[in-house]
């Protein structure tokens, strides 16, 4: 068995995990933000010195590299896309704009809008109407594409989104008018809504295929200059790519659709946790990433993170297609310290990679969470960071603090405490609100922290939510990429079909599944996997009528694509009995006296692949660690000496009592006053509260 590659990268550092059997090696270096493929490679580089081959004998022994990448995400959070332009439907130029009514914070009465991807001149009409059923109401009128494509030329459009009425039924004229796009805009990208998001309501097609037109450009384009790279080095095999839905895919397949990579990189965080918290016994989990850039929220309920197609908000847009639910807020160790009109606040805005915090010497001026890491004494000059990559410098950290701190009042120490809580009570914040939304207690889940800062921050913010057991896996600090190592291949994918449940037509249900098996063996065979392989999950979108909103559910679970006898005249009593289960599940309730209705037809296939094996227990004895050291740190109590220990140095069974600081290579735990952590059989850390811990203001 070859090497296994996972590759995530973050705003701030581009991270690594190397899989040989049954080891696994972690490694991080600092992204490239002006061409991150370059990052991927000097990484990749280092991992060859690390096993002591060339990069060419390295890639050649490499089975799979799987790469979870922001390029989407940052793309919509820059603004920087292609400019982009959308044909659409005569008198639906508009539904852009209209965006349901919805608006974020409905008591911010000043609240703009978000920018527009195609502000309405680059936003253009043909007459055309197909109806509900697939029939043709008004033919294409050609001419008036033509004229469309030669007022998008003139305002140099280079991705093209293409949405007609109804075209997820019947897709004809999106058809032919993509093939006049091509004839009459040759090297532009297309996106078709048929192929984006085949199913209603227009608005989630829309919008899903224009923010698909606007980010694929970059994420095709990154994705073929780190392949070509590849390629030229010695790699043999096909490059896979983390999806929103938790799965991987080839990037073949991923170019088809760029808008299934977006929030990639925080969903191999999410599918790392579920298998590491099932593996250890915990199966409902808080999940939190806490990187150089944002926080990552994320839960694992019965030891699943489902993907969720349907009313999907990144960045402001909607996205429809499946994506398991992260929620991120603009809180990491790049996250900026400023003064807001006498308000001490902590974000969104970030240092990022370039140049980063004060504390790494690469032009940085503004401080920073990392900082005030470096000020209370959580991390340390004198210490290897990031894997001994870098080492962290005092200089000018002080003095952008005293500047801080005069703006409110008391001096540099106590303005990187206040930063500390500062930022300790928005990520809090943040996780109630998100648990809330979902009627959950955090109370009733142990959380698992990963990320290079989240570490740093568990055990006070867990405190503060009133949970009382914490989980730090050895990988914490490249969790993200090692939890691309535990996904598996695999295709999610759906197609409108709306009917009764008491009244289906059989016949269409099973083309429809044809089809989608038919795409499935066609990818998963063109990266050499077996047809005979293939896990399906058979699923329906149901609701009851008159709702927004449809749930998706298994009506059969197959091995294999090609028996579809399941599909007969009894589906619609067991889909009914199947989707009121479903329901009472999520809303605790159920229409007795209401027939559901069908409103598509859904595909999850997938394939198994080796991945990283994840012990649990506790057979060692319980022994207290030694420290390596002592320092001047302020953990919530003022500032104190405080024991420091050695990752490196700790084995299954050592306990280390709070207040301490326990240095890995790639991040830094915090035991916080008042915590226990104890490393169990795997070497991962497990922090326990044992008694209360009280903050002091200063």
């Amino acid at each position: 068995m070859g090497y296994r590659v996972g590759i995530d990268i973050g705003g701030t550092f581009t991270d690594f995990a190397l899989l040989n059997g049954s080891g696994v090696r972690l490694f991080k270096n600092l992204s490239t933000p002006d061409d991150r493929s370059l990052g991927v490679m000097s990484g990749l580089e280092r991992l060859a010195e690390m096993e002591s081959l060339a990069l060419g004998d390295f890639l050649a022994r490499c089975d799979a590299i799987v790469h979870g990448t922001t390029v989407a995400d940052n793309t919509l959070i820059e603004m920087n896309g292609a400019v982009t332009g959308l044909i659409t439907t005569e008198g639906f130029r508009d539904e852009m704009e209209f965006r349901r009514g919805y608006k974020e914070d409905i008591w911010d009465v000043r609240l703009a809008p978000p920018k527009q991807i195609t502000p309405r001149r680059r936003r253009l009409t043909v007459p055309e109407r197909i109806l509900f059923d697939g029939s043709v109401h008004k033919a294409l009128d050609e001419e008036a594409v033509r004229r469309c494509c030669a007022r998008l030329k003139k305002q140099n459009v280079e991705s093209v989104a293409i949405s007609l009425i109804f075209s997820f039924v019947n897709p004809r004229h999106e058809q032919r008018v993509a093939e006049i796009v091509a004839q009459e805009m040759p090297g532009v990208q297309i996106s078709r809504s048929h192929e984006v998001l085949p199913r209603s309501p227009e608005y989630d097609r829309t919008s899903t295929t224009v923010v698909n037109a606007y980010v694929g450009p970059r994420v095709t384009s990154y994705l073929e200059r780190l392949v070509s790279r590849l390629e030229e080095s010695g790699y043999q095999n096909r490059l896979m790519v983390m999806q929103a839905s938790g799965g991987v895919m080839t990037k073949e397949y991923i170019e088809g659709s760029p808008i299934r990579v977006l929030a990639s990189g925080p969903a191999g965080g999410v599918m790392g946790s579920a298998h590491v918290g099932v593996a250890k016994g915990y199966r409902n989990l808080l999940c939190v990433d806490m990187g150089g850039t944002s926080y990552d929220i994320s839960m694992v309920l019965n030891g699943a993170a489902p993907a969720v197609a349907g009313w999907n908000m990144h960045h402001r847009y909607l996205v429809g297609v499946p994506m398991v639910q992260v929620e991120t807020l603009g809180a990491g160790g790049g996250s900026i310290c400023h003064v807001d009109n006498g308000e001490l606040r902590v974000g969104p805005a970030s240092a990022g990679a370039a140049p980063g915090p004060i504390c790494y010497g690469r032009g940085g001026t503004k401080p920073t969470i990392t900082d005030a890491l470096l000020m209370l004494g959580i991390l340390c000059a004198d210490s290897e960071f990031a894997g001994g990559s870098f080492s962290l410098r005092r200089a000018g950290v002080e003095e952008a603090f005293a500047e801080l701190g005069a703006q409110m009042g008391y001096g540099a120490e106590e303005a990187a405490f206040d930063c500390w809580r500062v930022v300790n009570a928005n990520m809090s914040q943040g996780v109630r609100r998100i648990t809330a939304g979902k009627g959950v207690d955090p109370r009733d889940m142990v959380m698992l922290a990963y990320g290079g800062n989240g570490p740093a921050f568990a055990a006070i913010q867990a405190e503060d939510l009133g949970i009382d057991k914490v989980l730090v896996p050895k990988a914490s600090p490249t969790f993200s990429a090692l939890g691309t190592l535990v996904a598996d291949p695999s295709i999610d994918e759906e197609r409108s079909c709306i009917a009764p449940a008491d009244n289906i037509d059989t016949a269409k249900l099973q083309a429809l599944w044809a089809e989608l098996g038919a795409r499935a063996r066609k990818f998963f065979g063109d990266a050499n996997f077996p047809a005979d392989s293939i896990a399906a999950r058979y699923q329906l979108n149901m609701r009851y009528p008159g709702q927004n909103w449809a749930l998706s559910f298994d009506i059969k679970v197959n091995r294999g694509l090609d028996d579809l006898s399941f599909v007969d005249r009894t589906i619609g009593q067991r889909a009914i009995e199947l989707f009121n289960e479903r329901h009472m599940q999520e809303y605790g309730h159920i229409r007795e006296d209401e027939t559901p209705e069908i409103t598509g037809v859904r595909l999850a296939t997938s394939v198994t692949t080796p991945s990283p094996v994840a012990a649990k227990g506790f057979a060692a004895p319980a022994v207290p660690a030694r420290a390596a050291g002592t320092r001047r740190a302020n953990l919530g109590q003022g500032y104190r000496e405080t024991a420091v220990f050695r990752g490196s140095e700790l084995a299954p069974g050592h306990e280390v009592t709070g207040p301490a600081i326990i240095e890995e290579s790639f991040t830094t735990i915090v035991v916080y006053p008042g915590w226990k952590a104890h490393v169990d059989d795997a070497g991962d850390y497990e922090l326990t509260k044992v008694s209360s811990g009280r903050l002091q203001c200063r």
